[in-house]
């Protein structure tokens, strides 16, 4: 809101622009709260119903925690929104002492000088005591946060060290509890219900509908990062892109549906390695538009590193350029030779073989040099490949296994080739293939709510997991301290925190 004394000097022009502005603003509020509050709405329904659905005892565990962080992420967004009133005392929930039996771990806050303004010594006159609690493989233990109350007998005043932000607002765990919640649901994929499970052999059952809303709280706050990591890849000129089916649970049919996640990285030939997933309820062709923003109206141009997948084909037909990928054309030729010891196939590979080797030789080499060599070393073989596809097509009957290896390679010779004239792009799209390929592995986990937001705060996550990896980092270690620091970053400098540029605070190194 501006304060009066600000639109004194405004003029009646100005003024009306002022307030047209802030009843759109205010319009814009009103409607996503409106959204908000109905799913929110929505959510507790299928909450409630899941019980009633007809799924497994696991896949109900996943829809349940899945609910549960939607809930709490929801209920955040719309607090930002319409904040809430302080509760009274008598409202507030009394938390649980943490076991005693847990080592602890004092940590003091004091303020830096305990002189009075009027040059009284200040004396302690008592001290408030907040517990966090931390975790470490197989072990808990108590942070205690002693701030000292120190207080001026000449004009009785007070000064105390005001409480430090938190990820969680006045929440029980450490940034350290929280990473490992994260990392394992989302880098080694242990559902909710299994950590539930490992913290109470640890000596502390904490409820996975409890571990859900840390879930969806810390998902609400790391979004920003993930936003800022998107418009970091959308500054690459070139990009690979790949998609891989997950299974999403859809409560009103009671069963489970094909949804995708979309994946986005800059290539292994530049030096900034990030990745960004993008969760989508399809394969549907307008998801890859709508993450590069539309070619056509100011949006991503570059080169698209894919397979032949038609979703991408809209792209290339409004100003991004296709690069194909050698490994894709290869593999159906290495299936010809190992399933039926095809001759062609054995042919082919030899030759695709000579390709990959000037890839190895030009692997360490600046972009202009490696164009220089690939053309004088790879693009001779291309030729000889090409010539020799076409003669071998006229030879095999149409319809045939070898037939459509031949077809695949031909019809999109010009985008597998492409990358030998320019130095900045990769022969192939493994990189981003082995990108999504550790998602295979937790596939069964994947089991998310009849809403796409659990997926989305999924994709979210493991984009900072997944970068931090790319980047060397130990995704715990990268979380523990953004989450630490996330509080009090600048809106400005949250770049700081993305894996590719960040650096831990002294205090963790």
């Amino acid at each position: 809101m501006i304060a009066a004394e600000n639109t004194e000097s405004l003029n009646p022009h100005q003024l009306r622009e002022l307030v047209a502005r802030l009843q759109a603003d205010l319009l814009h509020k009103q409607a996503v709260i409106e959204k908000l509050t109905h799913e929110n709405a929505v959510l507790k329904r299928m909450k409630f119903a899941a019980q009633s659905e007809r799924f497994d005892g696991e896949q109900r565990s996943l829809l349940e925690e899945s609910l549960d962080a939607d809930l709490q992420a929801v209920s955040e967004e719309i607090e930002r929104l319409v904040p809430a009133k302080e509760p009274s005392e008598s409202s507030k929930p009394k938390r649980q002492p943490l076991p005693a039996q847990f080592p602890r771990r004092e940590i003091h806050h004091e303020p830096t000088s305990t002189t009075c303004s009027c040059g009284c010594q200040m004396k302690r006159i008592g001290e408030d005591v907040s517990e966090k609690l931390h975790y470490e493989p197989g072990v808990f233990t108590v942070e205690r946060h002693v701030r000292g109350k120190w207080a001026c007998a000449k004009c009785e005043k007070l000064v105390q060290e005001p409480v430090a932000p938190h990820v969680i607002d006045k929440g029980v765990p450490t940034a350290g509890l929280l990473a490992h919640v994260l990392v394992a649901k989302f880098a080694d994929h242990l559902p909710l219900y299994r950590q539930e499970g490992i913290f109470e052999r640890a000596g502390f059952a904490i409820p996975r509908s409890t571990l859900a809303q840390w879930v969806g709280s810390c998902g609400v706050q790391l979004q920003p990062l993930v936003d800022a990591m998107r418009a970091q890849l959308l500054q690459q000129t070139v990009l690979h892109a790949d998609e891989t089916p997950v299974a999403m649970l859809d409560p009103g049919a009671g069963k489970t549906h094909r949804a995708y996640l979309w994946t986005y990285c800059s290539t292994v030939l530049q030096p900034t390695r990030l990745v960004v997933f993008d969760f989508a309820e399809s394969r549907a062709s307008r998801h890859p538009a709508e993450f590069l923003g539309h070619p056509g109206e100011r949006g991503w141009r570059g080169t698209l590193v894919c397979d032949d997948y038609s979703g991408y084909k809209a792209l290339f037909a409004s100003g991004v350029t296709e690069a194909g990928c050698l490994a894709h054309a290869r593999r159906k030729f290495h299936e010809l030779w190992a399933n039926h010891q095809s001759p062609i196939g054995q042919q082919a590979l030899a030759l695709f073989g000579k390709l990959y080797d000037v890839e190895r030789e030009v692997a360490d080499l600046d972009a202009q040099r490696r164009r220089s060599v690939r053309r004088e070393k790879a693009r001779p073989v291309a030729n000889a490949l090409q010539a020799w596809l076409t003669a071998q097509r006229q030879k095999v009957p149409p319809g045939s296994a070898t037939a459509k290896a031949i077809d695949y390679s031909l019809g999109r010779w010009r985008a597998l080739t492409r990358y030998i004239d320019d130095g900045n792009l990769p022969a192939d799209n493994n990189w981003v293939e082995n990108q999504i390929r550790p998602i295979a592995i937790g596939r069964s986990n994947w089991l998310f709510a009849g809403s796409l937001r659990a997926g989305k705060r999924a994709a979210a996550i493991m984009s900072l997991t997944h970068s931090a990896r790319m980047n060397g980092l130990d995704p715990h270690g990268y979380l523990r301290d953004v989450l630490e620091r996330l509080p009090t970053q600048p809106a400005s400098r949250i770049e700081e925190l993305l894996p590719h540029r960040w650096t831990p605070l002294a205090a963790n190194t």
